[in-house]
Order: C-alpha cells, then sequence, then structure tokens
C-alpha cells in the first residue's frame, strides 16, 4: 500500500496542476485547454514542482505532519518562484496566476495528506521487516553497524547469531526454527557458511513454507541497505553485467543525458564565475580554480577543474575532512551549496567525467586502495562522475576506511546501472543540495 501511495503521488500532482489549468481554460479564460504555449508552460509548472517536492523530501519516512507540511510549501513556493524567473526572463505571463495559487494550494494540501497516510499506513501494517541474521562472528559487529546506517527498505534486527549456534541437538533439533519463531521474525539471513550446511538450509527451508522471506547476506545488503558486503566484494566483483561496457544503448543513452545536463550547467557556470571571483576577492584570496590530476575511466588520467575551496598552498594529497580547517568561510559556503563543482561540467562535457558514476579518486590514493584491495579498479571500468550512488549515501570519505565503505555502495552502483538509477540518484542529490547537505 506505501508503495502505491507513493507512486501515486507524483501522479496526482501533474493531476491537480492540469486540473487548475482546466477550470480556469473553461470558466475563467475560455479557451482551449490545450492552448499552445500555455499548456506546454503548465507542464514545466507540474514538472518544477515534482522536482521540488522530491528534493525538499516531503515523502520521507518519519516526518511529522507539520514538518512534512513545511516542507511541502517550500517546495511549491520554490517551484514557482523559478518559474516566476523564467516568466521575468521571457517579459510574459507564461502561466495564469489563478493556475499557480490553485494548484500550489492543491498540491501542498494533497502531497502532505499523500505522504502522511502512507507513512501511518506503513506503521499500522508493521511492514518493518524483523531479521534473524545468521551471520560468522566476523562479519556480526560490521552488520550491525550497517543496519544503523540509512536502509532502502524499513529493517530492524532482532537477533544476529553464528551458524554453529542454531545447529540442532538432542536438546533442540531444530533452534533455528525456535528462534525465528521466537522474536516474530520476518525475514532470515544466511551468510555463505550458514547457507553450507545442509540442517541450516533445511530449517530455512521450513520456515520459508510458513512464511518467513529468505536472503543470502549477499542480496539482503543489496536489496535492504543498498550496498554490497565487503565480505563479499571479491567474490562477485565479475559475476554481474555492468551496462556502460555490456549494453551500448544504455552508454548512449547515458552519454546523452550528461549532455543535456552540461549544457545548462555550462551556462550556469559562465553566470556564477563573476560572483565567485568577486568572493574570493573579499574572503578566499588566491587562483580562482583548482586543478588536479585523478584517475578516470580505464585508469587513465585527466585534470579535473573545481572552484578553489581551499587557502592556497596547502599539502598536496591530503584526505579532506567535513570540517577541514583548510577550507575557506566563502569555500566553505560554495560547499555547502556545491557552487564548487560547476566547473565540473567542462569535464563532462569533454567525456572524462559523467554526471552520474563514482567519484573520481588522486592517483596516489588509487595506488595505495589498489593495492590493499584486489578488485578495487573494477570501479574503473565505467566514467567517474560528479555524483553517484555513494556520495548521496555516504556522508563524507576521508580515509582509506571510508573509501573501503564508500566501494561498497560503488559496486551496488555497478551492478545496478540504469537511467532510472542515474535518475534516482541525481533526485537524492537534489535534496542534497536543497537540504544544504553539502561537504
Amino acid at each position: 500500500m506505501t508503495r502505491l501511495i507513493k507512486a501515486l503521488t507524483p501522479l496526482v500532482t501533474v493531476a491537480l496542476v492540469l486540473g487548475a489549468e482546466v477550470v480556469h481554460s473553461r470558466y475563467i479564460g475560455h479557451y482551449p485547454v490545450t492552448q499552445e504555449p500555455r499548456f506546454a508552460w503548465v507542464l514545466v509548472l507540474a514538472f518544477l514542482m515534482l522536482v521540488t517536492t522530491y528534493a525538499a523530501g516531503v515523502t520521507e519516512q518519519l516526518v511529522e505532519p507539520r514538518a512534512r507540511f513545511a516542507r511541502a510549501v517550500g517546495a511549491v513556493v520554490s517551484a514557482v518562484l523559478a518559474l516566476s524567473v523564467i516568466q521575468l526572463l521571457a517579459r510574459a505571463p507564461l502561466v495564469p496566476l489563478f493556475v499557480l495559487g490553485l494548484s500550489s494550494l492543491l498540491v501542498m494540501v494533497a502531497t502532505t495528506l499523500l505522504a502522511t497516510f502512507s507513512e501511518r499506513t506503513r506503521v499500522h501494517q508493521g511492514t518493518q521487516e524483523q531479521v534473524v541474521a545468521v551471520v560468522n562472528l566476523d562479519d556480526q559487529e560490521q552488520l550491525r553497524h550497517d543496519m544503523r546506517g540509512p536502509l532502502e527498505r524499513p529493517a530492524a534486527l532482532a537477533e544476529v547469531v553464528p551458524a554453529k549456534a542454531v545447529v540442532g541437538n538432542d536438546e533442540h533439533p531444530e533452534p533455528l526454527i525456535e528462534l525465528v519463531t521466537a522474536t516474530g521474525a520476518t525475514l532470515l539471513v544466511l551468510d555463505r557458511e550458514a547457507q553450507s550446511s545442509e540442517e541450516l538450509v533445511a530449517q530455512a527451508a521450513r520456515l520459508h513454507r510458513s512464511g518467513v522471506r529468505i536472503r543470502t547476506l549477499s542480496l539482503f545488503y543489496d536489496q535492504w541497505l543498498g550496498k554490497l558486503p565487503i565480505s563479499e566484494l571479491e567474490r562477485i566483483a565479475l559475476l554481474f553485467d555492468i551496462n556502460e561496457i555490456h549494453r551500448p544503448v544504455y552508454a548512449r543513452l547515458k552519454r546523452f543525458l550528461d549532455l543535456v545536463i552540461a549544457g545548462p550547467g555550462l551556462f550556469a557556470l559562465v553566470l556564477v564565475t563573476p560572483f565567485v571571483a568577486l568572493a574570493n576577492l573579499l574572503g578566499n584570496r588566491g587562483r580562482l580554480f583548482y586543478s588536479q590530476p585523478r584517475v578516470g575511466k580505464d585508469g587513465e588520467l585527466f585534470t579535473i577543474h573545481k572552484f578553489r575551496t581551499m587557502r592556497p598552498g596547502g599539502p598536496e594529497g591530503q584526505w579532506t575532512a567535513a570540517a577541514d580547517p583548510r577550507l575557506t568561510p566563502v569555500g566553505r559556503a560554495m560547499r555547502r551549496l556545491h557552487i564548487d563543482e560547476l566547473p565540473q561540467m567542462w569535464n563532462v562535457a569533454r567525456n572524462e567525467l559523467s554526471i552520474v558514476g563514482p567519484r573520481p579518486e588522486q592517483p596516489q590514493y588509487v595506488a595505495r586502495l589498489a593495492e590493499a584491495i584486489p578488485f578495487y579498479e573494477t570501479r574503473h571500468l565505467v566514467r567517474p562522475g560528479i555524483t553517484g550512488w555513494a556520495q548521496v549515501k555516504y556522508d563524507y570519505g576521508a580515509s582509506e576506511i571510508d573509501a573501503i565503505e564508500k566501494l561498497q555502495y560503488e559496486f551496488y552502483y555497478l551492478r545496478h546501472q540504469s537511467l532510472l538509477l542515474d535518475v534516482r540518484i541525481l533526485g537524492r542529490t537534489l535534496r542534497s543540495i536543497a537540504g544544504l547537505r553539502g561537504r
């Protein structure tokens, strides 16, 4: 039910905007509803509302109704302001004020009500999976840690045990079944050791017949956490297709999407550069741009370009921390707004970067990580990106440990590469920018 409501929300948004236009055309303006170019701009308004409501996180879980309505108001106002700017530049009223006002009010209320109903339905139905995981001792702490992070599906760990703890004996012939029954678990996760035990697989089969869902550890990480477990990375590094390599149609469409976004991005870069230069004179003195070699597709080096955000003369090749003392106040503001990333649109235009992909690293880091992790260079089979699944799922990487953490998300992206996933990543990136959650 909750997934159905979420799927209906964008359709309702479009329907309400079009409905406001129908009312105005029939009863106020007396013109054909599909009259050009007005109808096209009404669709633009609907699209802007879809983007801003997603970016504002109106449909996120565990949000209070008041906060949700405030997000909806902010999102709709942002969409109207964006269209107003377009109208000012065009020097023409592209969408009637009646349509703007009525559709704004309806979308604010409807998206809030739908999202709140979806959340309450989820809680009422108890859709959060209760998980029993049969995992070896080495991976148990990692699993507990990962479950405290952002999840793609609601779940909670009811119990984590090693395989030997649920092997039957004379007193308890089926301890795994007893454990799942006692905890009320709805999902059983088995690591490789558990899967190799015929007895545990037989118990799992009985649980499966009774309605308990069964997943391997790798598949659980994939579906519920949006990443791949460290213990599985090397084993499955070659066991899935990478669409950018194995599906040429996807690669061409992805390049087209890059160019569609890079065009306006380069225009924004031209507009923003004078203001960044002025801000540098006031509080970030030094060269305007920062250029650095990075490792791209197939391990080839290229030079990445950004607006400089740190004091000049600092040590090269040092990990950048989230609250790095080298950041200037102006640089920190640019990072929060992601303005420092705009020059990379030139790299996208040159086909050195993609909009979505694994983040390109410095050569010295790649050399160290490739030596420590034999399968690390698999990430270089695709073009690196300005944003990516690891960036929207993991806050910041400032060490080799963080790099390994991010690699788990990057492998997930490689495994599931698609235009739909790319669009989801772009949406979450917009949500991050709207929440000023930049680096």
